[in-house]
């Protein structure tokens, strides 16, 4: 059933301020006629979070709500902005101070937009093609889908799969030596480099050339450097052997060669100072090889390696390169035994590079007479840093290298990579002495 209207309860006249009690309909103090009160206004409409307002209840008479005002005088609502659209506001939207507060702008600010997917779904691919027509020219299919063409940035344009880099993993097999790089489980690209040829001295008799690059990951392009300095040093040998040079000496003008040629790379665009400030100069390490009858030629800058492993493992294994590092000058001065020294976190920071930004170029190169057949392994601190002594890397080598060098080269890459593959792996495997011209391995 319906109900009376009941008369709004007050604590006290509206006329004396005398305290009043529940029902009462006239002040006991001054007469007041309380039932002529006027009613409170009616609350003000609640805003949702986004700033709308809600719809009125049914049966509720409609809110006649300000129309917004048009915007340059057309039949379009005034744009919304935010706090951050005007001047010398936070971004809370108050007014900065000295800034005077707009009495007509408005005290809020709207949220609420058209919903967004969670997910924007993508075509489903197109079957592959198990016997797709051979592209035109040099073109790769995708080894992903197997059906679109690789592009020549190296992804693929049917499914945009990254294509493995032709560096990723190389291997070269020369019969009697062999070499091998790979990228390694933790680097997105390969930075190592490595060039193995053969040459032939004045005499008639053969040599075995080998050159290992390790890019320094901190400076700009450094599998550029690194490949440039591995093809300078070997083009160098190579032209300086047959002519009766030294190979002390041809290892010496090798280095300073493939110096040059990572020097030039800074003087590029790409890595110009003047077009890129914020870039460093392309920088490697290098360690070369070169193997006669009756010689072994050692060179290097950096902190990759040369050991030499007799074929008699009875006999002592040594290494024959010191590094250019901060852990090899420490030991070098006494100041920390060797496993102090490569215990330390400042261990591997090199002293001696090639780059434009090199304090100085200094070659090392040695020569050796061994006395006994062995191997002489060639690698960057990806591999040694898993076999660090020579006894360590004489364990790892197999016992068969002699006759198999490119297996060998493959069981060391497995060592390094079982022990983390943090870094580039790159090794080559060379006989001492070095084979007659038309020898291969068994």
């Amino acid at each position: 059933m319906s109900q009376m209207p009941q008369p709004t309860a007050l604590s006290r006249c509206p006329s004396c301020e005398e305290p009043l009690e529940s029902g009462d309909r006239y002040c006991g103090a001054c007469g007041y006629d309380l039932s002529t009160v006027p009613a409170p206004p009616p609350d003000p409409p609640t805003l949702a979070m986004n700033g709308t307002v809600p719809r009125p209840a049914p049966g509720g008479a409609p809110v006649d709500w300000p129309v917004a005002p048009a915007a340059g005088g057309q039949e379009e609502p005034a744009p919304v902005h935010l706090p951050t659209d005007l001047a010398d506001t936070d971004s809370g939207g108050s007014h900065g101070p000295g800034a005077a507060p707009d009495e007509g702008a408005s005290r809020g600010v709207r949220l609420d937009r058209a919903a967004e997917p969670e997910e924007y779904p993508l075509p489903a691919p197109r079957p592959a093609d198990p016997h797709p027509a051979a592209p035109p020219g040099a073109a790769k299919f995708c080894v992903a889908c197997r059906s679109g063409l690789v592009d020549g940035d190296g992804y693929c344009e049917h499914c945009g799969h990254a294509q493995p880099r032709e560096r990723d993993h190389v291997e070269q097999d020369m019969g009697p030596a062999a070499a091998i790089s790979d990228r390694g489980l933790r680097h997105h690209r390969n930075e190592d480099a490595f060039a193995l040829s053969r040459s032939v001295l004045p005499d008639g008799s053969a040599a075995l050339v080998t050159v290992v690059c390790d890019g320094v990951s901190s400076a700009t392009r450094p599998d550029d450097a690194s490949l440039a300095a591995a093809r300078a040093a070997n083009e160098a040998l190579l032209a300086a052997l047959p002519c009766g040079t030294h190979p002390q000496q041809a290892m010496h003008d090798a280095i300073v060669a493939a110096s040059g040629a990572v020097n030039a790379l800074a003087a590029e665009p790409e890595t110009a100072q003047e077009h890129a400030p914020h870039q460093n100069a392309p920088a490697c390490t290098l360690v070369g090889a070169v193997v006669t009858p009756d010689l072994l030629v050692v060179g290097w800058v950096g902190d990759s390696r040369v050991y030499w492993v007799p074929v008699d493992r009875a006999a002592p294994p040594a290494r024959l390169t010191e590094d250019d590092s901060w852990a090899a000058q420490m030991v070098a001065a006494g100041l920390m035994s060797e496993a102090q020294a490569y215990a330390d976190e400042r261990a591997h920071a090199i002293t001696g590079w090639l780059g434009a930004d090199a304090y100085e170029l200094e070659p090392h190169t040695a020569s050796f007479k061994p006395d006994r057949p062995g191997m002489v392994v060639v690698c960057t601190d990806g591999l040694w840093n898993y076999a660090e002594a020579a006894e360590e890397m004489a364990d790892v080598l197999p016992a068969d290298a002699h006759h198999r060098p490119l297996h060998a080269t493959r069981v060391l890459l497995g060592h390094a990579l079982d022990g983390g593959g943090h870094d580039n792996v790159t090794v080559a495997v060379l006989p001492f002495p070095a084979p007659s011209q038309g020898a291969g391995s068994a």
